[in-house]
């Protein structure tokens, strides 16, 4: 009789839930069961009726190819939301498509991942959406935490632990001791930046215009930091900028190291203010014990040896980096309340409320 009262009640509530809402892509990761999706941010909507038509991986193939009374948005910028009511579809959406059909009684607490330094406004923005998505209660901690303890680094020990999260619209670095943020900056040259920076290589090198989709591709296939033992190549299509006709070019990673200089630089410069703002102790520590990377920009070849020879310290690559944040999200919402200290400024967003 007692099973079935317990198996009664945990039928009428959700399973907790760590969401990294992230500018390129969502993932959601449910306590038990580990990551169960991984979709792009993007939701069609069709401007003359006013309804979604499409969300997640569906609707990203409909980038650049919808006609004109139909949109195919990222609803977060910079790892902000820039589209309120969209974002809330797209958050009502994952946590239905992570629950099933099931009917519940009371909604999943929430764990949400978003980049350093935002504003209480948007956190407020992040927490109203989801709670309108079906959350009973929604806790926000900043992404480099998340990904810190997804990492399974010393978060809560004094000691400093350096990480980079390189997401599709924002790069998260910190400096974390004792549970806390010590040190910070959050910069928009990430994956997206990018993607426009080999975009606009291509078009002033070559005159070809190509699409984002097509940047990223390069980007992921041969983009590299630092030369090649093998150097790779990639046949790349567009539109001739002086003809209005396609043509096709070839293009090698040392094309990809040139576009992405610049934002490298801005990168690195980016790292070594965090560091000269890191107090010496902790400075020591991030010297012996090293930064570790992750996010979608951990994967670009060569990266890690990098910025170890520019900065002159350890780098590694978390395990599996892009999952490290949502992964975190998850070890969070075994206890919330045990993790009460690291959520961004919770009591000043409630006093809004």
């Amino acid at each position: 009789m007692a099973d079935k009262k317990r198996i009664s009640k945990n039928s009428l509530f959700s399973s907790d839930i760590g969401i990294d809402l992230g500018t390129g892509n969502t993932l959601v990761y449910i306590r038990g069961k580990g990551v169960v999706i991984a979709e792009p941010s993007v939701v069609t909507v069709n401007d003359k009726t006013g309804q979604v038509v499409a969300i997640g991986r569906e609707a990203k193939i409909m980038l650049g190819k919808t006609p004109p009374h139909v949109r195919a948005v990222r609803p977060l910028s910079h790892g902000v939301i820039s589209d309120f009511e969209v974002t809330e579809e797209l958050l009502a959406y994952f946590i239905r498509k992570a629950h099933g059909e099931k009917t519940r009684l009371f909604g999943p607490r929430v764990v949400v991942g978003v980049p350093t330094g935002v504003t209480n406004v948007e956190s407020r923005a992040v927490r109203d959406a989801a709670l309108a998505a079906g959350a009973r209660e929604v806790f926000i901690v900043e992404e480099p935490m998340a990904g810190a303890i997804g990492a399974k680094l010393p978060i809560n020990e004094a000691v400093g632990t350096m990480v980079l999260d390189i997401g599709a619209g924002t790069t998260d670095i910190s400096v974390i001791s004792l549970g806390g943020t010590v040190a910070s900056k959050s910069s928009h040259v990430a994956g997206d930046r990018f993607n426009e920076n080999i975009a606009d290589y291509i078009r002033s090198e070559f005159q070809l215009a190509v699409g984002d989709k097509t940047a990223e591709d390069v980007k992921i296939e041969i983009g590299a930091v630092l030369p090649l033992k093998d150097p790779l190549t990639k046949a790349v299509r567009g539109r001739d900028l002086a003809t209005g006709l396609p043509r096709e070019i070839m293009l090698t990673d040392a094309h990809v190291r040139e576009a992405l200089q610049p934002s490298l630089d801005k990168l690195l410069e980016a790292m070594k203010e965090v560091i000269e703002s890191t107090p010496p102790e902790l400075l020591s520590d991030v010297l012996e014990r090293g930064v570790t990377v992750f996010g979608g920009g951990a994967l670009l070849r060569g990266l890690p040896e990098l910025l170890s020879k520019m900065l002159g310290v350890p780098v590694f690559v978390a395990s599996d980096p892009l999952t490290a944040v949502v992964r975190g999200t998850g070890i969070i919402t075994e206890d919330p309340r045990i993790w009460g200290n690291i959520f961004i400024n919770e009591d000043a967003i409630l006093s809004q409320t």
